[in-house]
């Protein structure tokens, strides 16, 4: 059975040789590597570099004193577990030292047992820590805008500026832009941001039910009406309702909408009685409203009501010094949600990623980013982008010999059916099956080595070899 520490990296700072020896051949019998420096200055080189899980620090050093490493180290690393040691341990240095954000404190020379409990219990919080701050990004939709760029600096102005009022805005942009994204801000920093945030897709409600789904309806009302129900105006109420592509909803609905905004009432489906609302109204659309109206398919009136403010989200290709700071961001995010460490971008790998044509926008580049995390090496490259960039890029590249890995096809992927996939989970497990199938191969099956080279932990290979039935040929 793999042993979970094995992979778990530890460095020492201690300027006494015969400490850092003493410690080492502790934790390198329990299968932890040991990194150990004489110094603050190496060791924070150290960290900055490697992916580190826990530091022994000590206090008293003269190049660097172990306090000002450890201030040095948590600007880097915010979550990364120190612990401080010191042969002149008092209780006023370790209450200092935890104040600074060390986990614990221990005196010199170490009690064996004492040391390998707070090791461990130092890694166990360092990854509930990790653990949690995942968990709260996946759970929480409001993620910070990313961008430099003129135009996503005039967002961020407006909506400082717009979100404390109660003014209706209407968001424009293409699909996978960041028009969901920008509501949220706006309910997030206005005066109703302790109040309900509630979204509707006007696109994936069938006509005749988006009226129940807006305004409620009454039992008995139409014939699967078995209760009462509760519409999405009256569960904003004191809060924000954000209309999603608003310019897919029906004309009867559009009418039902216009009074509710002008009233501030409404009724619900098959019922009679007015209700009160407060609601502030968002809305976005990826369609040009004014050629609807031309159209005849959006009421001119509900278009005046919903503009008050207007915010157009650029396509990504508008902005695409942008795309750096996103791709960074999405690649250490993705790495950490995968619990595996961060894979850097070459810089003509971003390069190459400017040069695409981002239909999709932040949307296709997160997926995008995520494809390149699985099926590439630890640095990013360009040929990775220019292989992995789409299914039709793809293709044709396979098609013209641009083989990857030392000039070998990843497993035999050249000229891939894509249609054989039905979602892009089912195409990223296969892929990933090829890749660690390819790398045990290439490195005759030993598994310690071929998880060193893909920085996963043995535990964690042993895992995907059962998932994906994998087998060495006899």
């Amino acid at each position: 059975m793999p042993n979970k520490r094995s992979g778990t990296k530890v460095l020492i700072i201690d300027d006494e040789r015969a400490i850092r020896s003493t410690l080492r051949e502790i934790l390198e019998y329990e299968n932890y590597i040991v990194t150990d420096v004489d110094n603050g200055i190496d060791g924070l080189e150290v960290i900055k570099k490697d992916n580190i899980s826990l530091v022994l620090c000590d206090i008293k050093m003269s190049r660097m004193d172990g306090m000002e490493v450890l201030s040095e180290a948590l600007k880097i690393k915010p979550d990364l577990p120190f612990i401080m040691i010191s042969g002149h341990g008092t209780v006023e240095t370790a209450v200092e030292a935890s104040k600074k954000g060390a986990y614990d404190f221990i005196s010199k020379p170490p009690d064996l047992n004492r040391l390998l409990i707070t090791v461990r219990n130092a890694l166990e919080r360092g990854n509930l820590v990790t653990e949690t701050k995942v968990l709260k990004r996946r759970v929480s939709k409001t993620r910070v805008i990313l961008g430099e760029s003129e135009p996503i600096a005039r967002i961020k102005e407006t909506i400082d500026r717009v979100a404390p009022t109660e003014a209706r805005v209407l968001i424009t942009g293409a699909n996978g832009s960041g028009k969901e994204l920008v509501a949220r801000w706006l309910h997030e920093k206005s005066n109703r941001c302790d109040a309900p945030l509630i979204e509707v897709n006007c696109a994936a409600i069938p006509s005749e039910l988006i009226e129940s789904e807006l305004f409620g309806h009454e039992k008995g009302s139409f014939t699967s009406a078995v209760k009462q129900r509760i519409g999405k105006f009256e569960q904003a109420h004191n809060g924000t309702l954000f209309l999603d592509e608003i310019g897919d909803m029906s004309l009867s609905a559009q009418a039902k909408v216009l009074r509710a905004l002008q009233e501030n009432k409404i009724t619900r489906v098959g019922g009679e009685k007015e209700l009160e609302i407060n609601v502030r109204v968002i809305a976005a659309t990826n369609k040009d409203l004014l050629l609807e109206i031309e159209n005849g398919n959006f009421r001119m009136d509900l278009y005046h009501r919903l503009s008050v403010i207007l915010i157009h989200v650029p396509p990504l290709v508008e902005r695409s010094e942008d795309i750096p700071i996103i791709a960074k961001e999405f690649c250490s995010e993705i790495c950490s949600d995968y619990g595996m460490p961060e894979k850097k971008l070459a810089p003509d790998a971003i390069e190459a990623l400017k040069n695409l044509p981002w239909t999709g926008n932040i949307r296709e580049l997160r997926n995008m980013i995520e494809r390149l995390i699985i099926l590439s090496d630890k640095v990013i490259t360009k040929n990775d982008v220019v292989i992995y960039a789409n299914p039709s890029s793809a293709h044709h590249n396979n098609n013209t010999n641009i083989n990857h890995h030392n000039g070998n096809s990843l497993n035999g992927e050249a000229g891939i059916d894509y249609d054989q996939y039905e979602s892009f989970q089912d195409y990223k497990d296969q892929s990933e099956k090829n890749y660690i199938k390819y790398k045990l191969e290439k490195n005759a099956w030993n598994v310690s080595k071929t998880a060193d080279d893909i920085e996963i932990q043995r535990s964690h290979l042993y895992s995907k070899i059962e998932k994906y039935g994998l087998k060495r040929d006899s």
